[in-house]
């Protein structure tokens, strides 16, 4: 598949053959991290699945230059990835599953907004990575809508079509962390994503307690202030807007009883 120029807010490109970004003249970012089969294996119903060797990009602190300085001083941070194209054994591409780390700053673990760029995307996410794992969610997105998930909360990005790759960006914490152990010691998060016909359906993971998995669209949020806009835009249009990503004890009171 050719490469592709992103159309959301940022001067990019994406690479399929190497999985990668290329940053226009006003925009820096990292040399991305590619995440392969064998790092992620652990995450996956079946750990010993053949799929592509380089399964996404990662590029964290993607920003315009005239940017960098506000979005550390509001201790935010965006992020890119991009992913390849095909399966994981009967699995779709897809990341490992994980909570985020619970940031120094604000003794939160952050949330994280995400927007898709490119293909169709499930993110997956429930609320504990315990026995129990709470209400479990798969909010089903393609370009240009907007998935929010809470604080606290286990989850994984999902590629929902095998033959075109998923892109999207994020809005983190800048002192994110991606804690794997809770979800690895239960093989996986609650609910594998299985391909059937290039169509997605869902298997329970017998690690946790049985419950319901709740399939859905994504929504506004206009609670927290988020316009149709592109993320990314939506910042220059008003840094001060995505507070509670990097501050989600200021805005504590909408986490509570959250859907997504």
């Amino acid at each position: 598949m050719a490469d592709t120029v992103l159309p959301f807010g940022l001067a990019m490109t994406a690479h399929r053959q190497p999985l990668g970004f290329t940053y226009g003249e006003d925009v820096t970012g990292p040399m991305p991290e590619i995440r392969r089969l064998d790092q992620i294996r652990a995450s996956l119903r079946d750990p010993d699945c053949d799929g592509p060797e380089d399964v996404y990009a990662i590029a964290m602190d993607v920003a315009r230059l005239q940017d960098r300085e506000e979005l550390k001083k509001r201790m935010l941070l965006f992020g890119v990835v991009t992913y390849a194209a095909g399966k994981l054994g009967d699995e779709p591409i897809r990341s490992q599953g994980h909570i985020h780390r619970i940031s120094e700053h604000s003794g939160w673990s952050p949330p994280e907004l995400y927007e898709i760029w490119q293909g169709k995307a499930i993110i997956y996410m429930q609320e504990f990575v315990a026995d129990d794992p709470g209400r479990c969610f798969a909010v089903i997105a393609g370009p240009g809508e907007k998935v929010l998930v809470p604080p606290g909360w286990g989850h994984a990005t999902i590629s929902a079509d095998p033959l075109q790759p998923l892109t999207f960006g994020a809005w983190c914490d800048r002192e994110y962390g991606f804690e794997y152990e809770a979800v690895r010691a239960h093989k996986g998060l609650a609910w594998y994503p299985l391909l059937q016909d290039n169509q997605i359906i869902w298997q329970h993971n017998t690690h946790y307690t049985p419950g319901r998995l709740q399939a859905i669209t994504p929504r506004q949020y206009h609670e927290f202030g988020l316009t149709e806009a592109p993320i990314y835009q939506q910042f220059i249009d008003d840094p001060a807007r995505f507070q509670f990503i990097s501050r989600p004890d200021k805005t504590a009171a909408l986490w509570q009883n959250f859907h997504p």
